[in-house]
């Protein structure tokens, strides 16, 4: 079977076999929180989004993806505690970079005493061998929170050739039928709502893939038509 995105806790990861990339995701509890190791095919070099809980099967995964163990950069898409539990242990095994949203990186350094290597703001660009990532920051849900945009290479040659697919993982700013919580306050979801209308549904195409940092995947596609619902029910 291809990839489904369907994980569960203590379940088998997924796998999904790009051009460039090879996306793994795993759900680690007890938040079922959802962790994803992209590893370059050409170089070997893996970054991991969320280092969440569960550090041995993280540490496993990370195995899997590359039997050295090499894991270049841990991206932590904000600093909510079941987002970094399995960080330290992580990151003293491997050695990782850590990058973080620039307003998050005290908060995340202070709860697990690791430094922050990278602080990342809007518009930065992620380059891990091949493989080149671009930081959407989507404030709201945390003051630092982002989301990491990888695009598949172009495959026609001529003029006018579409670029490829596009692939987002929006750790809890953005889930299928909705943003992320904010609270119920009025000015954060405004914030979010604004930062993921006008920095992903208005830059990229209804075939962007969406991978969340709890639950399901979706597409921009599917979410879409529900914008304007959102922001009228304001959640």
């Amino acid at each position: 079977m291809g990839y489904t995105g369907d994980v569960t806790v203590g379940g088998p990861r997924d796998l999904r076999v790009l051009d460039e990339v090879e996306v793994r995701k795993l759900a680690v509890g007890p938040s079922d929180n959802n962790a994803y190791l992209l590893t370059c095919r050409r170089s070997g070099a893996q970054l991991l989004v969320d280092a969440a809980a569960e550090p041995d099967r993280l540490a496993e995964l990370v195995r899997e993806g590359s039997p050295s163990a090499r894991l270049d950069m841990v991206v932590t898409t904000h600093r909510h505690r079941d987002h970094i539990a399995a960080l330290a242990s992580l990151v003293a095994v491997t050695g990782a970079t850590v990058a973080v949203g620039e307003p998050d990186a005290d908060a995340v350094t202070r709860a697990t005493e690791v430094g922050v290597g990278r602080s990342l703001h809007d518009g930065d660009t992620l380059v891990v061998g091949h493989l080149t990532l671009g930081v959407v920051a989507l404030r709201g849900h945390t003051p630092g929170s982002v989301a990491l945009a990888y695009r598949e290479p172009e495959h026609a040659t001529a003029p006018g050739a579409v670029p490829g697919r596009a692939h987002l993982f929006t750790g809890d700013s953005l889930f299928p039928g909705g943003v992320g919580n904010t609270e119920q306050d009025p000015g954060r979801f405004a914030l979010l709502y604004a930062d993921v209308t006008e920095r992903l549904f208005d830059r990229f195409d209804d075939a962007t893939w969406v991978y969340p940092g709890h639950g399901a995947d979706t597409t921009l596609g599917t979410e879409r038509p529900h914008l304007e619902e959102w922001r009228a029910r304001g959640w």
